[in-house]
């Protein structure tokens, strides 16, 4: 996982020295929105008007970040208008290629070799981390975004006008309010707690925010008690930000990451959930596990360092649940 300084490649891993062996995610620096008459977004620049076929998304189908976006690009219904590329699963000295391999789609845009190619199609002279998901402008030449949870955003409604599925709105005008409030809770406890968990260089960093995530995920299971949903009977935003970490829980980060004081299974709530968002319809289609398990424990050689991935574990997403009854 390398970076850009100054439009060259550097080969290098997050610095935990001087946080205390604590892992510090970047911010996504391309923060331009795709809106449905060319506006100004809340933040970024105008220009980017909704239109079928001008828009390209790159991703990796390991990235739970990345994940959300082909998500919400299949409920949508905006794959005929927004093209997909996406990486191979290994991310070595180069960071995330388009080598040969499964579930790989190469770039037809910028006939790219390497995602960071991508960053200095956009801008010769980026400095930064080049990750997934990207949002490109194919009449601009240029990225719109790499912020997924703002992505998500412009694929929830910016398209409405122009063919998207306008039957369901996952960021409702009245539920806002407590869609923010739980992604404030649910991003830096349970979507990064991971991260925060696997990517530790000390004991204390490690417990710190292992401890998070498994107040975190308590907390979830009492609350999906008496709610279908995060919010209630209806999938919301909050629901497929919190999914795409659950469902890679316990195939990667259980024993990849260290966030082994329990399984996403043994909670008897949150299983029947992930079980329920996974069976909704044409979500099993953007999850590729055997993809994602090649990606963690092949690519990260300070936690894995002789790359073995393993076998297991075997876990049906296809049995019954019984959430129905919360509606």
């Amino acid at each position: 996982m390398g970076m850009l300084v100054d439009g060259k490649w550097h080969d290098v891993w997050y610095d935990t020295k001087e946080s205390q062996g604590r892992f510090v995610r970047s911010e996504a620096q391309f923060r331009n929105w795709v809106t449905a008459d060319g506006s100004a977004g809340p933040t970024g620049k105008p220009g980017f008007k909704a239109e079928p076929d001008r828009y390209h998304l790159y991703i990796s189908l390991a990235c739970p970040w990345a994940h959300r976006t082909l998500i919400f690009r299949k409920l949508k219904g905006l794959e005929s208008m927004i093209t997909l590329s996406a990486v191979h699963s290994f991310m070595g000295s180069e960071g995330w290629t388009f080598r040969d391999g499964p579930g790989v789609i190469p770039d037809p845009i910028n006939n790219a070799q390497r995602i960071y190619e991508v960053y200095l199609a956009a801008d010769p002279h980026y400095s930064g981390r080049a990750t997934v998901p990207i949002l490109w402008d194919k009449a601009q030449h240029t990225i719109v975004s790499n912020e997924s949870k703002e992505i998500i955003r412009m694929f929830n409604s910016a398209f409405n006008e122009v063919g998207a599925n306008q039957d369901i709105d996952y960021y409702p005008e009245p539920l806002r309010g407590e869609i923010d409030e739980l992604n404030d809770y649910i991003y830096p406890n349970i979507n990064n707690g991971v991260y925060k968990s696997g990517f530790a260089t000390t004991q204390e960093a490690y417990e710190e925010a292992v401890t998070a995530v498994f107040e975190g995920l308590d907390m979830l299971e009492e609350r999906l008690q008496t709610r279908r949903y995060l919010t209630g009977p209806q999938i919301t935003e909050a629901d497929w930000r919190l999914f795409t970490t659950l469902v890679r829980f316990d195939p990667v980060y259980f024993g990849h990451f260290k966030c082994n004081v329990r399984r996403i299974v043994d909670y008897p709530n949150l299983w029947g959930y992930v079980r329920d968002l996974y069976q909704q319809p044409g979500i099993s289609d953007t999850i590729d596990t055997e993809y994602s398990k090649a990606h963690y424990y092949g690519s990260h050689e300070s936690i894995n360092p002789h790359r073995i991935i393993p076998v297991g574990p075997d876990i049906d997403y296809t049995t019954a649940h019984d959430r129905a009854r919360l509606s």
